[in-house]
């Protein structure tokens, strides 16, 4: 299980470069983002290298956000490998909320990061069909 930072910010001019600078000077390591937009604010979603100092360190410069558990499931970088994955979800009746990637440093190898209900008997479930979750 993977623990991923929701950041609320305004969308405006700039905004992403002063997340990402407050990451730099505390040696935080993003290791894959989405970003989703509206009219006025957006939603930054991030795995990192130290969710719990990511959380204080982004409070204390005035932006509010929250940890939630994801799961990261690493696929091999192949033709068919992400529609592989979706259909064990699809086929146990799991909705996904939203997909991005990261990649394993270690392993080389893509990591599908996804949001869902109950991501622990997602968790389960995945292990059992023989995925590699982290």
């Amino acid at each position: 299980m993977m623990q991923q930072v929701s950041i609320y910010a305004e969308n405006k001019k700039g905004m992403l470069e002063n997340i990402t600078e407050v990451l730099l000077k505390e040696d935080i390591n993003i290791l894959g983002s989405v970003t989703n937009d509206s009219a006025e604010y957006g939603i930054v979603r991030m795995v990192v290298s130290d969710p719990e100092r990511t959380v204080k360190s982004l409070t204390k410069a005035g932006y509010l956000c929250k940890l939630q558990n994801v799961l990261g499931v690493e696929v091999a970088d192949e033709v068919g490998n992400l529609n592989r994955l979706l259909a064990v979800l699809k086929n146990a009746n799991i909705n996904v909320n939203y997909i991005y990637l990261s990649f394993n440093r270690a392993s080389g190898k893509p990591i599908m990061v996804f949001s869902c209900d109950d991501p622990f008997e997602v968790e389960d479930n995945l292990k059992e069909k023989g995925f590699t979750v982290l």
